[in-house]
């Protein structure tokens, strides 16, 4: 009978009500936190390869770029139907800066930039594009894919939700 009544306190406490109420609040309080501040999301694709792998789960932070604008160098969230569909990719281009690829190098501004995220140099080759005020360019770390395989390009600040977690 004691392991009966040990077990009974364990699940609801020395309360049903304040258990309820605990257990109602951790609830609310989940369901508002993954609704609004971080979506979870699973990478499809290899495109952010090595840096994300292809069928793993993470986390879009919502907050992150709140109080800052995203910076070159920063993984970005990009809704492309709302919440549900979202790119993950890294800006390598701000705001009226002027960008190409040339033999798998970066190019801004006409000076060549290093990309220390990048593991394996593929052959990209991308005539010059002028990035727009509120715009950023983006493209995968993947650069040993082929660049026609790539979603890459300017896109609108409103587009970028977030930053993952990890």
């Amino acid at each position: 009978m004691r392991v009966k009544n040990w077990i009974k306190r364990l699940i609801l406490g020395k309360s049903f009500k304040a258990t309820f109420r605990r257990s109602l609040f951790v609830i609310v309080g989940c369901l508002i936190l993954f609704k609004f501040f971080l979506l979870p999301v699973r990478i499809q694709g290899e495109s952010m390869e090595p840096t994300y792998k292809n069928g793993s789960l993470n986390f879009i932070n919502t907050l992150t770029y709140l109080f800052k604008e995203p910076a070159r160098g920063d993984i970005v969230a990009i809704k492309m139907a709302g919440r549900k569909v979202m790119l993950l990719k890294r800006i390598i281009g701000l705001p009226y800066e002027r960008i190409a690829f040339e033999n798998g190098r970066l190019i801004i501004n006409g000076n060549y930039y290093p990309e220390d995220y990048v593991k394996e140099k593929g052959q990209w080759d991308m005539q010059e594009v002028e990035v727009g005020k509120d715009e950023y360019f983006v493209a995968g770390d993947n650069r040993s894919m082929p660049i026609g395989e790539h979603a890459l390009g300017r896109i609108h600040r409103s587009k970028i939700i977030g930053g993952p977690l990890l």
